[in-house]
């Protein structure tokens, strides 16, 4: 399952972001309200960890804003506005939870997963067809012509990265970020490394993984 942390302060989003990924979710971070909204208005979430306090458009306007829009994705503030008239006014503009600063993990991960069961059927645990490529996230399978392909933990998280991305450029450092635990710069090569090995196990869907010299990667959505 995908889940959007937004949080301004950047040691938090990383240690939530490292805590949920060890727990088998993919991880996205915004560290703006305008970075949040952009990545809600281009990205499907099973989740959203949203802070009050951020630049540009605070939570409790971003709240309002996506319910008005009707997007429905389950939404916890995580935010240390501990006054009681903030968690009312939190949950009336449409929030599914508040949690207080500081929180225990442990504490976060029960709310959010007793949230998400209570999903019927979270838009990123469907499965992506692209062309002859297929990928499960629920079970974190790949199949190239119905066949199964064996991927890592790792190359299966770029390869789901690309795909909810089809068609658009990916950089090396977005899929970095997505793989690997850690907030610092690509090491060396070792992204184009991994995508070496996975465009080998795509067998008959290589042509879809096209590198796009300067820029990053695209995974094509059609064979």
């Amino acid at each position: 399952m995908k889940i959007l942390v937004v949080e301004d302060e950047e040691n938090t989003a990383r240690f939530l972001q490292r805590g949920l990924r060890e727990e088998g979710f993919v991880v996205d971070l915004a560290f703006s309200g305008d970075q949040a909204d952009l990545a809600v208005s281009d990205q499907d979430y099973d989740a959203i960890l949203l802070d009050v306090m951020l630049p540009g458009s605070d939570g409790f306007q971003l709240c309002r804003l996506w319910r008005e829009r009707g997007i429905q994705t389950p939404i916890l503030f995580v935010t240390a506005r501990d006054a009681v008239l903030d968690r009312i006014e939190g949950l009336n503009l449409g929030a599914d939870d508040y949690l207080i600063k500081p929180f225990a993990f442990e504490e976060l991960l029960a709310r959010l997963r007793a949230r998400l069961r209570r999903s019927e059927v979270p838009a990123c645990s469907q499965s992506i067809t692209l062309g002859r490529l297929a990928l499960e996230p629920a079970s974190r399978r790949a199949r190239v012509d119905g066949q199964e392909i064996e991927l890592t933990a790792r190359e299966y998280l770029l390869l789901e990265c690309l795909a909810r991305r089809a068609d658009q450029v990916v950089t090396r450092t977005q899929l970095w970020e997505q793989a690997w635990e850690t907030g610092s710069e690509p090491v060396s090569n070792v992204v184009d490394v991994y995508i070496g090995y996975l465009r080998h196990k795509l067998g008959t869907a290589r042509g879809q993984l096209q590198t796009v010299r300067g820029a990053g990667y695209r995974l094509s959505g059609s064979a």
